[in-house]
């Protein structure tokens, strides 16, 4: 594993001076970068600190420096890993032959198995009966299969990206594009990835595995929509929100289209939305590379887009609730949601790539205040039929 070196100047001159006695191995300094802490790309740090040369060191090579070399300095050195329950800190502490998969999967990186499995969660809290708690045996099962398509989709995007995302700074590093995993490696993990998401979909209802299978071709063509049509962000909300259909299927036995193509309908403008955001980070190169997205269809007009896909969002939002007799708390939600859209859009400077992925990220909290709303309102319906009951029971017979 290569390990980038501290990134204090006076630790860094301190080790430059003593690795200039052991064997150093030189390798690039975006391989160096693949191995710097998820917070430093997360800010986009493309930088590999103080070693602009692309100085860098095996583990071997670093096992042999003593920390007693460094006596009567303040730092310490050591090879061994540090382990958080963050995700990128549980895929740091993965063997490092394991460690390129689970990143292909973008294990470290969970906010798209979040938008991928919220709708879900919107569906099956709707198919719930009123006064209960949805299903946690089916939220769990949808959560495992969230996390198995969505690295699924990221190992077939990246497959069919791999010449694109070398050229691009934020995609550069990316295994398939690194060198770290063949296509045919990757070839045989998404057959792994995708044997075991059919085995949760064998655990649902008839209805829902044929519903379920129908989706894998928008699975499989999304990635290629970006060379297609400046439209890829609807292709991608086609396919993201094909759980707002299949949840309450997986718990009726079949879809109530009064509610599923309302909240599918809200689900795709959802997409649009935070994909546009999202997209913005990386226009130069979309330009550069000849790729189209919403980001370059809307440039300057993006934020009346955004603005036009809220309304449509909310609107399908609650004839959905209204279909699924949604009490009071549900459109709390709504209107929570709505605010916090407002402020999205508001505060959107979509010429700053660390501020649209601050908004786009902020979607994952979005989604769960409106399943919130959703479990309190099939609650509430409960309290609504007591005070119901006990208003009859009251009338003198």
């Amino acid at each position: 594993i290569a390990l980038v070196a501290a990134t204090d100047n006076m630790m860094s001159t301190r080790l430059l001076t003593l690795l200039n006695s052991h064997p150093i191995r030189r390798i690039a300094p975006q391989s160096c970068y693949s191995y710097l802490s998820s917070i430093q790309r997360d800010k986009k740090d493309h930088k590999a600190a103080a070693f602009s040369t692309g100085l860098c060191f095996s583990q071997k090579d670093f096992q042999r420096l003593r920390v007693g070399s460094l006596a009567g300095h303040d730092c310490r050195l050591s090879s061994k890993r540090s382990f958080s329950l963050t995700p990128a800190g549980i895929v740091n502490a993965a063997p490092s032959s394991v460690q390129p998969y689970l990143r292909l999967m973008r294990l470290d990186k969970p906010i798209g198995t979040w938008l991928l499995y919220l709708p879900c969660t919107w569906s099956i809290g709707l198919a719930a009966d009123p006064g209960c708690l949805p299903d946690l045996g089916m939220l769990t099962l949808f959560g495992t299969g969230a996390l198995l398509m969505r690295g699924a989709g990221c190992t077939i995007n990246d497959m069919w990206d791999k010449d694109f995302d070398k050229k691009v700074s934020r995609t550069a590093l990316r295994p398939i594009a690194a060198g770290q995993i063949s296509r045919f490696q990757a070839l045989v993990f998404l057959g792994g990835q995708l044997s075991l998401a059919l085995g949760v979909l064998l655990c649902l209802n008839y209805y829902s595995i044929a519903l379920g299978a129908a989706s894998l071709s928008l699975v499989v063509t999304y990635p290629l929509m970006k060379r297609i049509t400046y439209w890829p962000q609807l292709v991608l909300g086609l396919t993201f929100n094909w759980g707002a259909l299949l949840g309450w299927s997986a718990v009726m036995g079949s879809c109530d289209w009064s509610v599923c193509l309302p909240l599918y309908f809200s689900g795709i403008m959802w997409t649009l939305i935070y994909d546009t955001i999202y997209a913005h980070q990386d226009k130069d190169d979309d330009i550069k590379l000849g790729v189209k997205s919403t980001a370059l269809r809307f440039q300057e007009q993006t934020k009346p887009w955004l603005t036009a896909f809220t309304v449509a969002m909310l609107s399908g939002l609650v004839l959905a609730g209204a279909n699924a007799d949604q009490t009071l708390p549900y459109y709390a939600g709504v209107s929570t949601v709505a605010v916090h859209l407002a402020h999205q859009i508001y505060s959107l400077d979509i010429h700053k790539p660390e501020d649209c992925w601050k908004k786009f990220a902020s979607n994952r909290n979005l989604g769960l205040v409106l399943f919130l709303g959703i479990v309190i309102g099939n609650l509430w319906k409960k309290r609504d039929d007591s005070q119901y009951e006990t208003h009859l029971n009251s009338i003198p017979t």
